[in-house]
């Protein structure tokens, strides 16, 4: 039975299909359990920073010291707890963006068609299936049009399956081609089916739990990132080892000299930089997705700001994909008849070439162009809706980009109606017209194109046999007219695509339209600059030429998909970092190839979507570049926070190793590390994720893709950063020391000194291009609101008896309050200077 035989679907009521789903519970497929509060605390607690501290705990209750010993549990429990809270937050953003990118499915409810997510559907729905979804279920099929599913997922036939309505009810049928499995994918036709098994009881589920045991690749930042800890932590282990057993030789105190190893190895662990990675890529991909940007792998992220070719469709990305018909040209007679939108006149040629056209259209069309036909349609032909029996379907192809439906008329039941539309080119060649009518047809349809229209063929033909030829080209068509659609620009794009000839982006228009068309929209868009080549001519011309060829060209038209995967390739070649756009079955292998694959969300298709490492919700290419906007500012915002943990560690390590080799009193103990690390880990995972971009953001070219993050000269920049912090106020204590303070006083105001010298570290590196006035910008409410806090925990330390004493500390007088101020405001001074002289392209590029 086909499609538009059967009666409309009624489905399951809502409250039905709730009760299903509350018993036998979502359609999901089994994957690795969530991790939950515990989960997440056990991975915790095995971070080397907080073993340290637990050590330092221990040693402080076996000498008895038990006032230290609970501070330093607090801060422990403190660290804990910011840590805990930041990787809860970090795994509620992927799972509200895992419920973001989860298929979705058209089912009837009560009689009326909804889109609803895929993991909500129960058994007993029914469902649509069309060209490029994936099945979301196993399904009995109860109505078919020429529909073929990609079963390689199950079977490993890479061939399409066609299926046909039979009376197979079960899974165990020997034959199930009236059967559907979750997990494939309609590459043609259409059909609807009744849901016959879901989650981990469907044909795909019985390899559910393996594929929930795969674990994902990490990305080439994660490993950069792994192995940096790796090598610190060795080397700080192997210096506070020396250190340790140098102390106890010195001083014959083991206990003492294993804090002060502990000191050391806490103050030159980095462990922050997997914490920031982790947050920085699960907020980087929220933020993305408030802008209706969604990212399917953390690598895009990365990629995004390296992105210099951007590869987009005209249809609905660059246009509104609001499609309206403007023109008719009938050719039935010696001279073309022009038909305009807002003509009173329509005759009786106009008439049959729209009627045909709505017959080569999907009733329940989903196609802006079909939508355009149908409502020109119901305005002027009273017949529009007769009654009327698909009984065949040729859909698109590369070799024939020409949709053809086969029709039964109810009123004259024994004659066939043919109808097709497609390329002029295409359909003048099914035509079989000569070269002279040809070549006018083509020349009418170049005129309308030059317009900015998209211009379609209109043909007919009758069929009385019961054996359909195998393609169009069996039918004897007779050419009915052209058809030119508009479809406005949209207004976001002409700045958008200004903003990436700032970004140093190319931007490349490729579509299956006219020349004629696609030059026109090139104008209007603003991208007239470049050449113009057609599929064939890429077809054409071999792997060199092509490289060649698309260093220099702008504009492709009449492209084929397989046309879209030999210029993404050979962009590629050209050393490129390439960003596709793509919404159909046919576009999911350039999708794939390209480094940033990017899926329609409005128009696309599963397959597309599945291919792709961002899906643009709108369709929208002003969004599209807004999401490269945003993926720059992460990387910045990234580069900043890396900047600050290097060079944070500096003086800390710094002014712990000090005063042992000269024999000063110890400046740090594990206690006013612990209160040091309260400091760093929202600073550098919460402030600079939160920083506005960078002035210069598009006006810069992108970054160098095989650039590491960690380059050397990015270590070298921040370990001068941390000199600077060293040196002063490593050079403030001596002092303090030397003018007859007490060691109390001295450390306590040192302390205050490198407080206020780490602000001043987080205000210098909130601007890659050592901006003065950037660092005082009051957009970033957490950064303020952490430096009150910071202050004000200080002022607690120092203002509370018991806290000051366990710190060791005692309160300064108000010059040398002075002095630890004018060391702060020195410092960021010091650390403008050196940003300016270092901000030079050579260094700001290389880093990026």
């Amino acid at each position: 039975m086909s499609i538009d035989d059967q009666v409309r679907p009624v489905g399951l009521s809502d409250a039905e299909a709730a009760s299903r789903l509350s018993r036998d519970g979502p359609n999901e497929l089994p994957r690795p359990p969530r991790r939950t509060a515990w989960h997440i605390l056990l991975e915790v607690v095995r971070e080397p920073m907080l073993q340290l501290l637990a050590a330092a705990v221990s040693i402080y209750f076996v000498l008895g010291d038990l006032g230290e010993a609970s501070v330093l549990l607090i801060f422990l429990a403190a660290i804990l707890a910011i840590t805990l809270v930041q990787e809860r937050r970090t795994e509620r953003v992927l799972e509200t963006l895992r419920d973001m990118t989860s298929p979705r499915a058209m089912v009837w409810r009560s009689g009326v068609p909804r889109r609803i997510a895929g993991s909500d559907l129960v058994r007993g729905d029914i469902i649509e299936l069309s060209e490029g979804d994936r099945v979301p279920a196993d399904v009995r099929l109860l109505a078919a049009n020429d529909l073929s599913v990609d079963e390689s997922l199950l079977s490993g036939e890479s061939l399409p399956v066609s299926k046909r309505i039979t009376e197979a009810r079960t899974r165990a049928d020997p034959s199930p081609t009236g059967l559907a499995f979750a997990g494939t994918m309609v590459v043609a036709g259409r059909a609807t089916a009744e849901v016959t098994a879901i989650g981990a009881e469907s044909e795909i589920g019985r390899i559910g739990a393996v594929l929930g045991r795969l674990e994902a690749e990490a990305t080439p930042l994660h490993r950069q990132t792994r192995r940096l800890v790796r090598w610190f932590s060795v080397l700080g282990l192997a210096v506070s080892l020396v250190i340790g057993v140098l102390f106890a030789w010195s001083q014959g105190d083991w206990l003492g000299a294993t804090l002060a190893g502990i000191t050391m190895a806490m103050s030159m662990l980095p462990q922050e930089f997997l914490l920031i990675l982790t947050v920085f890529m699960a907020m980087g991909a929220w933020r993305l997705s408030q802008h209706r940007v969604l990212t399917r792998r953390a690598a895009t992220i990365e990629a995004l700001g390296a992105a210099t070719v951007l590869c987009t469709d005209k249809t609905g990305t660059l246009t509104q994909n609001r499609m309206r018909i403007e023109s008719l040209v009938t050719l039935d007679r010696d001279k073309p008849v022009l038909w305009r939108h807002g003509d009173g006149r329509f005759d009786e040629g106009a008439e049959a070439l729209l009627w045909y056209g709505v017959l080569a259209c999907e009733q329940e069309a989903f196609d802006p162009m079909e939508r355009a036909f149908h409502a020109l349609a119901a305005l002027i032909l009273p017949e529009s809706g007769q009654s009327r029996t698909l009984l065949h379907e040729y859909g698109l192809s590369p070799e024939l980009p020409v949709m053809t439906h086969v029709w039964r008329m109810d009123r004259d039941p024994d004659v066939q109606v043919v109808a097709a539309k497609g390329a002029p080119e295409s359909v003048t060649a099914l035509c079989g017209l000569s070269e002279a009518q040809a070549r006018q047809v083509l020349g009418l349809a170049g005129q309308l194109a030059d317009q900015g229209m998209r211009v379609l063929a209109v043909a007919s033909s009758t069929f009385a046999g019961s054996a359909w030829p195998s393609t169009p080209h069996g039918f004897d068509f007779r050419l009915r007219g052209l058809v030119a659609l508009a479809d406005p620009l949209r207004d976001t794009v002409p700045r958008a695509v200004e903003d990436c000839r700032r970004a140093g982006i190319r931007v490349l228009m490729i579509t299956g339209d006219h020349p004629g068309t696609a030059r026109a929209i090139a104008r209007q868009a603003g991208l007239a600059g470049g050449g113009l080549l057609l599929g064939d001519e890429v077809a054409a011309l071999d792997d060199a030429d092509l490289r060649g060829a698309v260093a220099r060209t702008t504009v492709f038209a009449r492209v084929a998909p397989q046309h879209k995967l030999r210029i993404v390739e050979a962009l590629k070649s050209n050393g490129e970092v390439v960003a596709m756009t793509g919404d159909g079955v046919n576009d999911a292998p350039s999708l794939k190839a390209a480094h940033i694959g990017i899926a329609m969300g409005g128009r696309g298709t599963d397959v597309a979507r599945e291919a792709s490492s961002m899906v643009l919700l709108d369709d929208d290419f002003g969004t599209l570049v807004q999401g490269i906007r945003l993926g720059r500012r992460i990387y910045d915002n990234l580069l900043k926070a890396m900047r600050f943990v290097f060079a944070v560690h500096v003086p800390i390590a710094g002014l712990t190793l000090i005063p042992m080799l000269f024999g000063w009193p110890l400046l740090f103990t594990p206690m006013h590390i612990a209160f040091l690390e309260i400091i760093i880990d929202p600073v550098c995972s919460i402030v600079f994720e939160a920083e506005e971009a960078e002035s210069d953001l598009m006006a810069r070219a992108p970054r160098n893709p095989s650039a590491p993050l960690f380059s050397l000269r990015m270590m070298i920049h921040s370990l001068m950063q941390g000199c600077v912090v060293l040196l002063l106020v490593g050079a403030f204590y001596a002092w303090l020391l030397r003018s007859g303070h007490s060691a109390q006083a001295a450390r306590a105001a040192a302390f205050i000194a490198l407080i206020l010298a780490n602000i001043a570290l987080i205000l210098a590196n909130r601007s890659l291009q050592g901006e003065f006035r950037a660092a005082f910008e009051l957009g970033n409410r957490a950064l303020w609101g952490m430096i009150l806090s910071i202050l004000g925990l200080l002022s607690a330390v120092l203002a509370f008896a018991p806290l000051r004493g366990m710190f060791g500390f005692e309160v300064p007088d108000l010059r040398v309050l002075s002095a630890c101020l004018g060391v702060g405001v020195v410092t960021l001074v010091m650390l403008f200077i050196q940003q300016r002289l270092l901000a030079a392209p050579q260094w700001t590029q290389a880093e990026r």
